[in-house]
């Protein structure tokens, strides 16, 4: 069955694309590219042109998804699924596909509302080494696995599923929470490759359509480097440093400019062949700042 392959990239609407440049760099070690156009910015991980679009509109959320399949035969055949479903698509026009870098692109929305898109062939800058914001002693983990993982807003998280099932993602329910009124929370974790998930959702109510964006790096000391900056600035802590059971990353979350979260995050496991299921995470975790939707510690 024809499916995604990895969330290859987002795009953000900001306030203020300076201080995205100071946390996304001096934080977080991205590249910060400005092209001149304007009203918009770009952020590099690694060869590919772009990972994240900062488009400067002042929404301060997630404005688009990004989710490639492999090819042009492939991108039919998930268009032709979903329409099939009948899920709206809209083919993009040759220029809307150009300012996204690709050769292909589908606009859709997920049940979420959240706007989506299916994509083939990003431009890939070879002859352009990454350079990262700050010094980094290894690279952010993208290549097969995609950018991160986030976790999005999903008023009826059966519909989700379904949706996301669609478009080829697997998963399931991974935690089991005791929360203090006596409820469970039960979040649903989906892959589409080696990554332990890429998309997640189930954690109630949220103002924004996003709640964080998890980056990798392949060297703890990156994480390290990483943490003494937002300590250092003074940023928001909402989760502090912990180990998550699932995909048993070394993890914490801070406020982005923008007001919702970034987990920063080193030695993920990968995704496995068969469901398990947790009731907490295995250290950590602690909240401290209030305010940013994360009052239990998932994924």
């Amino acid at each position: 069955m024809v499916g995604v392959t990895e969330l290859g990239y987002l795009g953000l609407s900001v306030s203020d694309l300076d201080a995205w440049k100071s946390f996304a760099c001096g934080v977080g070690g991205m590249e910060y590219v400005d092209e001149g156009e304007g009203d918009r910015a770009y952020l590099r991980m690694d060869k590919w042109h772009h990972r994240i679009t900062l488009h400067a509109d002042g929404g301060d959320d997630l404005a688009y998804l990004g989710w490639r399949v492999a090819g042009p035969v492939e991108f039919d055949e998930i268009v032709e699924k979903l329409t099939v479903q009948n899920i709206e698509v809209e083919i993009a026009s040759d220029e809307a596909a150009r300012e996204r870098r690709v050769l292909g692109l589908a606009k859709l929305k997920d049940p979420g509302g959240n706007p989506t898109e299916i994509f083939f062939g990003p431009q890939v800058d070879n002859y352009r080494p990454f350079h990262p914001g700050r010094p980094m002693f290894g690279r952010f983990v993208t290549g097969a696995e995609g950018i991160g993982h986030c976790i999005l807003r999903q008023d009826d998280v059966a519909a989700a599923v379904r949706f996301y099932q669609l478009l080829g993602l697997r998963g399931s329910v991974e935690y089991h929470l005791a929360l203090p009124n006596g409820e469970v929370a039960a979040p649903y974790f989906m892959h589409c490759n080696d990554r332990q998930h890429s998309v997640a959702f189930g954690l109630g109510p949220m103002d924004k359509r996003i709640n964080h964006l998890m980056l990798e790096y392949s060297e703890l000391d990156d994480l390290g480097l990483a943490h003494d900056s937002v300590r250092e600035r003074e940023i928001d802590v909402a989760l502090q440093l912990g180990k998550h059971a699932n995909d048993e990353a070394l993890t914490f979350y801070c406020a982005n400019p923008s007001g919702w979260l970034w987990e920063f995050g080193w030695g993920a496991k990968k995704a496995g062949p068969q469901q398990e299921h947790y009731l907490r995470d295995l250290f950590g975790h602690g909240n401290e700042a209030e305010g940013y939707g994360m009052d239990i510690p998932l994924g």
